[in-house]
């Protein structure tokens, strides 16, 4: 993932390990509350990324291009070691990330083992980090969640 230093609505391209672009991450500018867009590179809507008000602690949710919940990505309320997360996913196992949030360097699990792992060490790019998504996972849902820690994150 790379983001652009300075561009209205945080428009990105997610791109393969070889460059090629596999996913732009629209990012709405002027709306009251945090949306960005995951879309193919022919820019079909594949799933909304939108901050949710008015709750208690951080939170995003993940919506399919027909509207439906596809995950809910939500932070801890007490996490004093390290940075936790969960993701709720609505038709599979809910996932777990660990690690350092705002540093790019933490892992998702689906309480057994590693799904997908998040780290800025691969790359000397300012604002680029790699995401590097385990064989029969689905990669739209992680990325998904990957764009809404980040967007919580940092601020």
């Amino acid at each position: 993932m790379r983001q652009r230093l300075v561009s209205i609505g945080d428009d990105y391209w997610i791109e393969t390990d070889d460059g090629q672009r596999a996913y732009k991450v629209d990012g709405k500018a002027l709306r009251l509350r945090d949306t960005f867009v995951l879309e193919d590179p022919q820019g079909h809507e594949l799933a909304k990324i939108q901050e949710r008000l008015m709750r208690v602690k951080d939170a995003m949710e993940v919506e399919d291009a027909e509207g439906h919940r596809m995950a809910m990505v939500k932070k801890a309320l007490i996490s004093p070691l390290r940075d936790r997360w969960k993701v709720e996913v609505s038709d599979g196992p809910d996932l777990e990330i660990h690690g350092n949030v705002v540093d790019h360097e933490y892992t998702f699990t689906d309480g057994h083992r590693e799904v997908a792992s998040v780290s800025k060490k691969w790359f000397r790019v300012a604002d680029t980090y790699g995401v590097e998504v385990e064989p029969g996972q689905d990669p739209v849902t992680i990325l998904a969640a990957t764009v809404a820690i980040d967007t919580m994150a940092h601020d």
